[in-house]
């Protein structure tokens, strides 16, 4: 679907050399007065300067965007391993973003991604901000923009809108994310920016943020590597009309499943888009006791390097799969009822190989783009998916010349 705009939210991007050359890289988000903002950020405990800054930031509008508020978002440096000075950088690129705007400093969150532990060029910021700020604009051009600007080690943009209906009125939802490596998100992804013209307040942001990413940006996983500068955030604009009529209860679950839809499709593109990744894979495990061990089954399958290579040779080595299943720290897990399906061909039943398995079938099952991994615990009722790729050599070499 082509990117819809939100109404009051305009953006602007330019190419400031932060690192790259003859592209888009750094990118200024205009939130309007009424806006209600929330957001999710990295448990890492070394959490990049702009994580840190943003956090406390977004306390001041945690009841809503009073006046104009914005996001500035870099490519190419990350700020993250920089100390003392790091935030200070931060702090002085969200500056001259407020003396550009009059604004609050408290009004701008930022938001980098890239190199860790270079020092922030904020020159470069200072020559790029006018021009972002003169680059604004309303167009649904803007989302695609934003998505390539945000991108480094990405081969392509991540953009996706979903529309719902609530009372009789249709409601968009815009979103953009990048990532491609240090990819195992402890709360959203590397980076991810939404907007929608839904009205909500700065808790039903929270909620419906925080419960969309845990089943969808937060099951995904392309190295097993949480980055630094991880970070989520949902804005809900009322379509910038103060005399909004507020969601319901309906209405509300209505956005919620539309906002997971929406994440769910940014999930799956990042783990597709996964540094020398060949294909997307799902890894579904149900029949567990409880949802967290169900996910953490899948993680464990899905972070198994040996499980990731036979999958990038589409060889379908089951007995990796079972390894890492056997290992995942499952309680009294009981051999004899687990069940492993590739795609819709059974492969194990009760813990035995199927008399119908036919390897042929499934090698051929995994030359395709997108493979299902489904594993039945037969302990229980919970389920959990997760979202990966298959690991081949390029990933290595990108991540050997990243910083060259």
């Amino acid at each position: 679907m082509t990117p819809v705009s939100i109404p009051g939210i305009r953006i602007g991007t330019v190419g400031a050399g932060i690192r790259y050359q003859g592209r888009d890289d750094l990118a200024l988000v205009e939130i309007a007065a009424g806006a209600s903002v929330g957001a999710v950020f990295t448990r890492n405990a070394f959490c990049a300067a702009p994580v840190t800054l943003a956090r406390r930031h977004l306390a001041t509008l945690a009841e809503g965007v009073s006046g104009q508020a914005y996001l500035l978002i870099n490519a190419g440096n990350a700020n993250a391993g920089t100390g003392a000075q790091g935030l200070a950088d931060a702090e002085a690129t969200c500056a001259l973003v407020a003396e550009h705007a009059g604004c609050a400093v408290s009004a701008v969150l930022p938001f980098s991604t890239g190199v860790i532990g270079a020092a922030l060029p904020v020159p470069a910021f200072s020559k790029g901000i006018p021009n972002a700020f003169a680059a604004l604009s309303e167009a649904p051009e803007g989302w695609d923009r934003l998505a390539r600007a945000i991108m480094t080690t990405d081969t392509v943009p991540k953009c996706v809108t979903v529309a719902f209906v609530s009372e009789g009125r249709e409601y968009h939802i815009t979103g953009v994310a990048k990532g491609a490596g240090m990819i195992r998100p402890d709360m959203a992804t590397m980076l991810s920016f939404i907007g929608t013209d839904a009205p909500l307040d700065a808790t039903q942001c929270q909620q419906a943020l925080q419960r969309a990413v845990e089943r969808t940006l937060n099951r995904v996983t392309v190295d097993g590597d949480t980055s630094t500068n991880d970070a989520c955030v949902l804005i809900a604009t009322g379509g910038t009309d103060p005399d909004a009529r507020m969601l319901d209860a309906a209405g509300l679950e209505q956005f919620a499943a539309a906002l997971e839809m929406l994440t769910e499709q940014l999930a799956r593109a990042i783990a597709r888009d996964g540094e020398g990744a060949t294909r997307l894979v799902v890894v579904e495990v149900s029949g567990g006791r409880d949802e967290a061990e169900c996910a953490r089954t899948a993680f464990t399958v899905a972070e198994s390097p040996l499980v990731k290579t036979a999958l990038y040779a589409a060889d379908p080595n089951w007995g990796r799969i079972l390894a890492a299943v056997g290992r995942a720290g499952i309680d009294s897990l009981d051999i004899d009822r687990v069940d492993l399906t590739l795609g819709e061909i059974p492969v194990l039943r009760h813990g035995q190989p199927d008399p119908g398995y036919h390897e042929p079938d499934a090698a051929a099952y995994m030359q395709g783009e997108e493979v299902w991994i489904r594993v039945h615990l037969g302990r229980g009722e919970a389920q959990a998916r997760v979202f990966t790729c298959d690991f081949s050599e390029a990933y290595v070499r990108i991540n050997a010349e990243y910083r060259s």
